[in-house]
């Protein structure tokens, strides 16, 4: 980093709807490219921005990390103003605060957490609901049923195979052998929220699609469409024919959190859109959850390691 220049650290929401995912691509609209575009109206020159990762085309982020260089004249509250006052709506930077130096959003990162919510109930297909969640409630007429005809202790029991560390290459989008495929998944779970059921995995890393392979395929087994068996055997890396369901919808699927060690968020700050302090000295504990005032819909405040979807005719995929 350049002498005279500080890092800062962001965490960002955003509504992945209209987006073709986190990384800049030519001529579709992403995150880091709209991101990029209001730092270079707002400092004159470009200014790259890193990521934890790259979410898919239409995935949620209430936790997304990310860095940015800028010159020391700047502080976390004039940078998180000037930001939210000039980002479009669907965009919203959370917390903004100084990094250290060598600070990496990704490479830093030791755990990740993704949400996924399933709606059950006829509340779920409203405009106002079903963007940020997968509606299952079968349509009978102009009603919804309210259980979707899924078996909830099926979910629990195909979430409680996913701990410890193991192969998730049946999970995951073809053509990303060289990442290798193993990850160490730390929780999974699922529960009730008010729509549905919301799932948690947190793991060190994720596969591309991994988590929407996972949830496709343990709604078809709480469906009945295929048995419990079929994803101990895929996870034991018996496949023997085997193949994942279809994967689940982006339209469900948060970032909700990426955490880092302690000495990573050493003398860094979280300032709210009101903050009128220009210093940056304050220490916060790390991974702190952000209080925001405003709301995301069905998001966590507290999200990666996917890959982007690219467009029908676009850029590549990344690692």
């Amino acid at each position: 980093m350049a002498r005279g220049q500080r890092r800062f650290r962001l965490t960002l929401h955003y509504d992945g709807t209209h987006f073709f995912g986190w990384q800049k691509q030519p001529e579709v609209r992403t995150v880091q490219g709209e991101l990029q575009a209001t730092l270079e109206r707002l400092t004159g020159e470009h200014r790259a921005v890193t990521a934890a990762g790259r979410t898919d085309r239409g995935v949620h982020a209430t936790g997304q990390v990310v860095a940015l260089v800028l010159p020391r004249r700047w502080s976390a509250a004039t940078l998180r103003r000037a930001l939210n006052a000039r980002l479009p709506g669907d965009i919203w930077v959370a917390d903004a605060r100084a990094a250290p130096p060598a600070f990496h959003p990704r490479y830093d990162a030791t755990a990740r957490e993704y949400g996924y919510r399933l709606g059950f109930t006829a509340a779920a297909r409203s405009p106002f609901h079903r963007a940020w969640c997968w509606p299952l409630a079968r349509l009978a007429g102009d009603t919804a049923s309210t259980t979707a005809d899924l078996d909830v202790e099926a979910l629990h029991a195909a979430a409680a195979l996913l701990p410890g560390e193991k192969s998730f290459a049946a999970f995951a989008r073809a053509g990303q052998e060289h990442r290798g495929d193993r990850c160490t998944v730390t929780e999974a779970r699922w529960a009730a929220w008010e729509l549905g059921m919301e799932f948690t995995i947190v793991a060190d890393r994720f596969l591309h699609h991994m988590v929407r392979y996972l949830v496709g395929t343990m709604v078809d087994i709480a469906r009945g469409r295929r048995p419990l068996d079929d994803m101990r055997a895929m996870l034991e890396g018996n496949r023997d024919g085997l193949v994942t369901s279809p994967p689940a919808p982006a339209t469900g699927l948060f970032l909700r959190r990426v955490s880092y060690p302690a000495q990573t968020v050493a003398r860094t700050s979280a300032v709210s859109d009101a903050a009128a302090t220009e210093t940056d000295d304050a220490a916060t504990p790390a991974d702190a959850r952000p209080r925001s005032p405003r709301s995301v819909p069905f998001a966590d405040l507290a999200l990666l390691d996917s890959d982007t979807d690219r467009p029908p005719a676009g850029s590549a995929n990344h690692p």
